[in-house]
């Protein structure tokens, strides 16, 4: 994708706002297109300037930024949304996830990581360290109960359910391809077409699901032992 990421920054508080907008423009090829101060606000924002990625605050007056994911989500060609907060292990990030934001960030987070963040997350690579992640996942996640049933993944391939369980392992594309002995090109494909069967658009929300299905087990390593 040509052209500058073009980002919308979400928070009630003006300094934040301000903070975050003086970093990325000094950036180069980022441009903030936008400004809001609460999710409604953000939704609307987000309708009519049509930023790649939305910097999100969760904890805001009005509608939050749960419910400003869900709607943002929903619609046409939706925005990444990287939630902004100041703890790793917040409750309400885990439902910001799950309701399709693409990883989440913490305000501490020094201004060239942040930079490279919003980068990546036009261009769909990683968010979230796999060790952050799965100590988020793991201690907000359901576990099914023994022998339930599991539609989110009915309609997979076996390989795209090993697939899928390597990423709510935090493997990257290129362990995943060696654990199963395929390409970065066949796991690439596998991760395509497991993502429109669930609907999903992000490796965050694959590793909310493979927790939630049972396919990744509290506490178990990358290795899968």
């Amino acid at each position: 994708m040509s052209g500058p990421v073009r980002v919308l920054v979400v928070d009630d508080e003006s300094i934040v706002r301000s903070g975050v907008r003086l970093i990325l423009e000094s950036a180069a090829g980022i441009e903030v297109v936008g400004e809001a101060e609460d999710g409604r606000s953000a939704v609307e924002a987000a309708r009519s300037l049509r930023p790649d990625v939305v910097l999100l605050d969760v904890r805001m007056p009005g509608m939050d930024g749960i419910e400003a994911t869900r709607l943002m989500a929903r619609g046409p060609d939706p925005p990444v949304v990287l939630v902004l907060t100041t703890f790793d292990l917040d409750e309400y990030v885990y439902d910001a996830l799950r309701a399709g934001a693409g990883g989440f960030l913490l305000k501490t987070l020094p201004p060239e990581q942040l930079v490279a963040a919003v980068r990546a997350a036009r261009s769909g690579d990683v968010l979230l360290a796999p060790a952050v992640t799965r100590r988020l996942v793991e201690r907000f996640v359901q576990a099914p109960p023994p022998g339930a049933p599991r539609p989110e993944i009915q309609s997979l391939t076996e390989r795209e359910t090993d697939v899928l369980a390597a990423l709510g392992r935090g493997l990257s594309n290129s362990e995943i391809a060696r654990s199963l002995f395929i390409s970065e090109t066949t796991v690439r494909t596998h991760i395509t077409h497991l993502f429109a069967k669930l609907g999903i658009r992000d490796r965050a929300q694959a590793v909310v699901i493979a927790y939630e299905c049972g396919l990744v087990r509290i506490g178990e390593r990358p290795d899968g032992s």
